[in-house]
């Protein structure tokens, strides 16, 4: 099954994909894919990433590979969807792409061993973990480089574990424009998708719709040469695909003045 939020002209609402038509879960009207604007599949409370999870952006990175999953947090506020802009922020130019497999959480858990890990994910998508390299070096945990606003874009749709089957062995490509970047295999994660859910869940409570993006494969723009001309520009389409799921498209656009990030549910609540 293939899950997604959509606006039809109406606010956002919840469906499910089938055959090029989007069902309302609500009220069965059906829309043509074309005809709707998809949003990000899931609004998180927490969005996590891990970094350095494939030996070959571990060596193109000139590190060693880490002994335990290196974490760390995107704020909610990054979140766009599959064919949103990516802005080019006004205080750095240095903009770099990671195509990724999402894991979403469906059961809140605690302590999930690996071997049931499967059971608390509600399904998978697209990610792309956009960085902003000067940012992202400047502090050890390395969310402000990974959190400006607009920076993660998830999508097009979530594909239930039932579906989509093994996500261990899943092609990633990352296109910027016309031309492959990154060409991987989830297989080639240095933790799984199911160690990663055992590993975040010992330390605190994972809830439903919680985004884990599970790490880049080589590839990324900053080892590209002459640096910077590997990082991305104003008006470059970036395109990641995932075998199973789809395609998350964004272009890269001018960060736009007076922009905020829409408002959550939560900020909705508390503005009522």
């Amino acid at each position: 099954m293939r899950l997604c939020r959509f606006d039809a002209g109406a606010g956002p609402r919840h469906g499910v994909l089938e055959d090029g038509y989007v069902a309302d879960r609500d009220n069965r009207e059906h829309h043509r894919v074309d005809e709707i604007r998809l949003l990000a599949p899931v609004r998180p409370r927490k969005y996590l990433a891990i970094g350095l999870n494939y030996a070959d952006h571990i060596a193109e990175s000139g590190m060693e590979a880490p002994q335990y999953p290196v974490f760390f947090n995107k704020q909610i506020t990054c979140v766009v969807g599959p064919h949103d802009d990516i802005h080019m922020p006004r205080v750095s130019s240095l903009l770099d792409y990671e195509g990724e497999l999402a894991i979403v959480i469906g059961t809140r858990c605690r302590h999930v061993p690996v071997e049931r890990a499967r059971e608390v994910i509600a399904g998978y998508t697209i990610t792309n973990d956009v960085s902003v390299r000067d940012w992202q070096v400047r502090t050890p945990t390395m969310t402000m480089g990974k959190s400006f606003d607009t920076h993660g874009p998830l999508g097009p749709w979530l594909v239930t574990p039932d579906e989509l089957r093994d996500p261990h062995d899943l092609p990633i490509r990352t296109y910027v424009n016309d031309e492959l970047r990154q060409d991987g295999n989830t297989r080639e994660m240095l933790y799984d998708c199911f160690q990663q859910i055992a590993h975040l869940s010992a330390a605190f409570t994972l809830e439903p719709g919680d985004v884990i993006a599970t790490g880049t494969p080589a590839g990324i723009g900053a080892v590209r040469q002459p640096f910077p001309e590997g990082l991305l520009k104003i008006g470059d389409v970036v395109r990641v695909q995932i075998d199973g799921i789809g395609e998350l498209r964004n272009t890269v656009v001018e960060e736009p003045e007076g922009y905020l990030a829409p408002e959550t549910e939560v900020e909705a609540a508390w503005a009522g």
